[in-house]
C-alpha cells in the first residue's frame, strides 16, 4: 500500500489512458455534467420567550465554632544511667628473642666453558636470470556503428463527440408549509 497519495498519480494516468474510448467518454460525461440547482427553502422564525428569572435567596449563615483548647502534657523524664568502667589491662611485654645467625656458605664456583669456533659458511651465489620481455598487443579497433534514425509519428486526431442531452427533472413546487 502506497504512503504517499502523490504516488498513486502516475498510476491513475496510466489506468485512464489504457481505458477504451467509451470510458473516456463516460468519464468526460461526468466531470462536464452540471448538478441541478436546488430551491433553497423558507427559513422559519423561531419564536422569542422571556427570560426566566431566578429568585434571590438570603444568603446562609455559618454559625463560628469555639476553638477547642489542647491540653499541654507534661515533658517525659529520660532516667539517667550510671557509666559504666572499662577495666584497665596490663600491656603485654614481648621477649625479645637473639637474631638468628645465618652460616655463610662457601660461593660456588662456575666451571668455565671452552669456546667452540663457528665455522664460516661459503656464501651462496644466486643466479641471474635474463629479465623478461612483454610482448606489445596491437591497440583493438573498436567499430562505429551508425545513428539510428527514430521515425516521427504523426499527432492522432481525437473527433469531437456532441454533448449527449439530459432529460430534464421535473421540480417540486414551493408550498408553504403548515
Amino acid at each position: 500500500m502506497a504512503s504517499n497519495p502523490k504516488s498513486l498519480l502516475p498510476l491513475l494516468l496510466i489506468v485512464v489512458a489504457l481505458i477504451t474510448g467509451n470510458g473516456v467518454l463516460a468519464i468526460r460525461h461526468l466531470l462536464e455534467a452540471e448538478l441541478p440547482k436546488i430551491p433553497e427553502l423558507p427559513k422559519p422564525e423561531i419564536p422569542t420567550l422571556p427570560k426566566p428569572e431566578i429568585p434571590s435567596f438570603p444568603k446562609p449563615e455559618i454559625p463560628s465554632l469555639p476553638k477547642p483548647e489542647v491540653p499541654s502534657l507534661p515533658k517525659p523524664e529520660i532516667p539517667s544511667f550510671p557509666k559504666p568502667e572499662i577495666p584497665s589491662f596490663p600491656k603485654p611485654e614481648i621477649p625479645s628473642f637473639p637474631k638468628p645467625e645465618v652460616p655463610s656458605l662457601p660461593k660456588p664456583e662456575i666451571p668455565s666453558l671452552p669456546n667452540h669456533e663457528i665455522p664460516s659458511l661459503p656464501k651462496p651465489e644466486i643466479p641471474t636470470f635474463p629479465k623478461p620481455e612483454i610482448p606489445t598487443l596491437p591497440k583493438p579497433e573498436i567499430p562505429s556503428f551508425p545513428k539510428p534514425e527514430i521515425p516521427t509519428l504523426s499527432k492522432p486526431e481525437i473527433p469531437a463527440i456532441p454533448k449527449p442531452e439530459l432529460p430534464t427533472i421535473p421540480h417540486v413546487p414551493n408550498t408553504p408549509l403548515h
